[in-house]
């Protein structure tokens, strides 16, 4: 399984543009949270992002915590000993489960959430705080997952991720939308990055193409793009999975990155 280098859009032109953005606190955009709502995913090549985001400076905020844009993430996913929730996922389960801790870097905040899909493309997560991410689960954390999910299971460490994320909320619709760089994983024995590519998500309380990002999408021709971090993940890190149903997703998410690679190249001639 090949390994993607990293390599972010220059910085100087990132930080240019996300000082542009009105910012919005967290209070504010408390009434923005949408735990239970259709989520859509966008994967874009790191050489666009600039481009994109000076368009949408006129229908969004940015986020700000402690003064910050990006917000550092790490999350430590769980599974069951034979891969359930990824089996469930390269199978196309309608409905199906995904368990991680996740924690905000510099913050000290932490929390342990349950995604789910519950059918009709929708997406319903909870979650509770914590004081960090633990290497097990407690036993509080098994009744809170049992409760989450409807069931039993015995679930263990299954690996890392690690990206900043930039949140914007629009300024007249209940819509939010997360913009993921940097994506990398681990595990104990191994370390991979997933190269310059973006991982876009627009969290509605139901689809509406309407939606400003949603028109800047199709006006680039960029559709729609399901990819799992976590399953990308299992895969870059060569776990001894099926992988038939993501063979796409690799391919897609090669030709991006050879697109930023050649528009970079292109700018340091």
């Amino acid at each position: 399984m090949a390994s993607f280098a990293h390599k972010a859009p220059a910085v100087k032109d990132l930080n240019t543009i996300i000082r542009r953005f009105e910012p919005i606190s967290l209070t504010e955009m408390d009434g923005v949270k949408l735990q239970n709502r259709v989520d859509t995913k966008y994967v874009i090549a790191g050489s666009d992002l600039v481009g994109l985001l000076e368009q949408m400076i006129t229908d969004y905020r940015l986020l700000h915590v402690n003064g910050e844009a990006g917000t550092r993430y790490r999350s430590l996913y769980f599974d069951t000993p034979d891969n359930q929730h990824f089996q469930d996922h390269h199978n196309k389960r309608t409905f199906r489960t995904k368990v991680r801790f996740r924690e905000y870097i510099g913050s000290g905040l932490a929390y342990l959430e349950v995604k789910r899909k519950t059918g009709g493309g929708r997406t319903d997560k909870a979650r509770i705080k914590v004081d960090g991410i633990p290497d097990h689960l407690s036993t509080e954390q098994q009744a809170f997952i049992a409760e989450a999910t409807g069931r039993t299971e015995v679930l263990v460490p299954s690996l890392w991720n690690h990206f900043t994320r930039y949140t914007f909320v629009n300024r007249s619709r209940p819509e939010r939308l997360t913009m993921d760089v940097g994506l990398r994983f681990s595990d104990p024995a191994h370390g991979s990055e997933l190269g310059d590519i973006v991982v876009a998500e627009l969290k509605q309380e139901r689809s509406d193409r309407s939606s400003p990002f949603v028109r800047m999408m199709r006006a680039r021709g960029n559709r729609p793009a399901g990819m799992s971090k976590y399953c990308v993940g299992m895969l870059l890190l060569e776990r001894p999975v099926k992988h038939n149903a993501f063979k796409e997703v690799l391919l897609r998410l090669q030709r991006l990155r050879d697109r930023s690679l050649k528009a970079n190249l292109q700018l340091q001639r």
